[in-house]
């Protein structure tokens, strides 16, 4: 395909769609664009889950190699692991794969167009069309990109037709120049797992503390929390470190390290009985211990900083808070 060809209403032609890695990610938008209209001619896949979801969802798709997928396709999904690609790109390259005129578009977040540099010079065109949501592998996967924002880097000349791809699998697209790809992947990474990572401790710990449904507990109080910060930014912020409560942040480290201290004496002594295992409470509090004062401690820093920024905390408060958190990692 010639960008020239792209229609003026920049919706492109109805493309034949294969799919090199037909997983999770590469499924949900290679189903997205055969509701648009398109036609997914072929895939391949190498785990027997990702062959068994190509078979259920392509079933008139060819499943076969990668070249072979390039050969029938006009536009050609890329969906494999961000570390991974670079290596894919290299290798269709290198041994000859029908590159010339077709769309190469890439679902990774932390790569724009450089990486299919070397399909490019063979005269593929370059798409970066990273959606900023996670699939599960269900069918339901398609109904998630109604609505979501995909991070797009394109040459100019193919803009309109990464703009049109997005809009028919129901996407928005949101335009990244190409040297802000990692800090772009590094912000959306840092707040989606890591936001995994610290209501799963939070759990953890509350099942420590005797709390039988942490998830039911948590669940209004962290809805909320996120409204406020997509709402109101550092505005939002509240809780004992934007109101400067020294002292309740230092019971709440104290706590912290008394409950590693106590899981760090329970696994010793666990080891030391030659016991099989330590038990599920001994475990959540394992993994809720030492990494939780220091988590603890470093976004308490982090959102003293914030606030004291933004006018929320007062300076004086501030150091109060770093006498406590100060020397402590």
């Amino acid at each position: 395909m010639n960008p020239e060809s792209i229609p003026a209403d920049r919706h492109p032609a109805r493309l034949a769609v294969g799919i090199v890695g037909a997983g999770r990610a590469g499924t949900a938008l290679g189903v997205a664009l055969a509701r648009a209209g398109h036609q997914v001619v072929a895939a391949s896949a190498v785990s027997d889950a990702s062959l068994r979801r190509a078979r259920a969802n392509f079933p008139a798709a060819a499943i076969t190699d990668p070249s072979q997928v390039l050969r029938r396709a006009d536009l050609a999904l890329l969906t494999v692991p961000d570390d991974a690609l670079p290596g894919l790109v290299t290798g269709l390259a290198a041994t000859g794969a029908p590159l010339e005129g077709r769309m190469l578009a890439h679902a990774s977040g932390r790569y724009g167009v450089s990486v299919l540099e070397p399909a490019v010079r063979q005269g593929a065109l370059p798409l970066a069309l990273h959606p900023v949501m996670t699939f599960t592998g269900r069918a339901d996967d398609v109904d998630r990109l109604r609505g979501t924002s995909f991070g797009v880097t394109a040459p100019d000349v193919l803009r309109p037709a990464a703009e049109a791809l997005v809009i028919e699998m129901g996407g928005e697209p949101v335009f990244i120049a190409e040297d802000q790809r990692d800090l772009y992947h590094a912000a959306i990474a840092g707040a989606a797992n890591h936001l995994i990572t610290l209501v799963a401790q939070a759990m953890d710990l509350l099942r420590t503390a005797g709390v039988a449904e942490p998830a039911r507990l948590l669940a209004p109080l962290l809805s909320a929390s996120l409204d406020n910060a997509l709402r109101f930014g550092d505005a939002g912020l509240t809780g004992p470190v934007a109101r400067g409560d020294a002292a309740t942040v230092a019971a709440h480290v104290a706590a912290l390290e008394a409950a590693a201290g106590a899981s760090a004496a329970g696994t010793s002594a666990a080891a030391a009985a030659g016991a099989a295992g330590p038990s599920a409470s001994t475990s959540a509090a394992g993994a809720a211990g030492a990494p939780a004062v220091a988590a603890y401690v470093a976004m308490a820093r982090l959102t003293a900083d914030r606030a004291l920024a933004a006018g929320i905390l007062r300076p004086a408060d501030a150091e109060r808070l770093l006498d406590v958190l100060g020397g402590r990692s």
